[in-house]
């Protein structure tokens, strides 16, 4: 069995699927996964946390296999997939979650991640248990979690001038 806390940390790159990846795992839909899938697609797929902290939490990861926030470059390309994650969680929120009290997305940067795969949290709060708020709280220059329209304006490219 794989480690679920597959942190490769500096080596880890960006590749079509890691052999050694739990998400590249369930994306690939490897034999030995179990994962239900709530949503796939070419580029994304949802499944639930195994470890839930909120009345629903879901997790949105791209099928290719990207280490982390930091690994997003500011391209179309990367805007447009996690604009796409995003709108795939929302969809599921809405569909399953629909009377929660708030929707909350966003990504944990390292080193507060605990698996070297891009991964979006979709949190329909409230938050079970309460205390479990404390983990997807931005800690200012220190990282944390980063709210997905946050690291959204991060990466988006500059309109271009034209003269």
């Amino acid at each position: 069995m794989k480690n679920p806390f597959c942190f490769r940390g500096p080596a880890a790159k960006r590749t079509p699927m890691a052999d050694w990846c739990v998400f590249c795992d369930i994306a690939g839909r490897a034999p030995g996964s179990t994962t239900a899938l709530l949503y796939s697609d070419d580029e994304v797929v949802a499944f639930q946390d195994i470890n839930p902290s909120a009345f629903r939490h879901y997790l949105v990861i791209p099928i290719e296999h990207i280490p982390t926030v930091n690994d997003l470059r500011i391209t179309n390309e990367d805007h447009q997939l996690v604009s796409h994650m995003v709108k795939v969680g929302k969809d599921l929120l809405d569909r399953d979650a629909p009377r929660s009290e708030e929707h909350r997305f966003g990504f944990h940067q390292p080193p507060f991640n605990s698996v070297d795969h891009l991964h979006l949290h979709c949190l329909a709060l409230p938050f079970m248990p309460s205390w479990k708020q404390v983990k997807y709280t931005p800690l200012g220059p220190l990282g944390g979690f980063i709210d997905a329209e946050k690291l959204l304006e991060r990466i988006k490219p500059q309109a271009e001038v034209h003269s």
